[in-house]
């Protein structure tokens, strides 16, 4: 089936079987390898990457699905040899010990700061939510970190926030 996207600014058009995911896509046949496969079944979030700025697992998703999408992966983050700002601030803060998530952490935190409205511990869903690290801490709980740099990843999403 031939689908056509843009990854990291980059058209592509692409003959893909229908059951093919998106993160097969990215890592076998475009040969981006920053998102990672670790569960497969969408429990991680090693995988996440931005589609049309919203953030998915990849491995859940079909690439048919994303047919005519925008699809940003950690590799498109950077401006040139610019850092995304997340991305200076996890190197700062040290956010990172293996690393396997940090692509997943890095894309989920670029479209986190970009929603709007209340989490599941916002106090007062009236008021914009302030980023405290609760708020940070639910907003990013679908992406696990084995090594538990979980405080380093909120001071770093803090820092980037500001």
């Amino acid at each position: 089936m031939d689908i056509t996207l843009k990854v990291n600014g980059t058209p592509h058009a692409v003959d893909v079987d229908p059951r093919m995911s998106l993160l097969d896509l990215l890592r076998e046949r475009l040969g981006l390898i920053g998102a990672k496969k670790g569960c497969d079944h969408g429990q991680c979030g090693a995988c996440t990457v931005l589609i049309d700025g919203r953030r998915a697992n990849a491995c859940l998703a079909l690439a048919v699905a994303v047919d005519g999408s925008e699809v940003t992966t950690v590799e498109g983050l950077a401006e040139g040899d610019d850092l995304h700002p997340l991305q200076a601030a996890f190197i700062e803060h040290d956010a990172f010990q293996c690393g396997y998530c940090t692509p997943g952490q890095l894309c989920s935190a670029v479209a986190m700061l970009g929603e709007p409205g209340p989490s599941a511990v916002t106090g007062d869903l009236a008021l914009d939510p302030e980023l405290t690290p609760e708020e940070i801490r639910e907003r990013m709980s679908g992406n696990l970190c084995r090594c538990g740099a979980y405080v380093n990843i909120v001071k770093a999403i803090a820092e980037a926030a500001l």
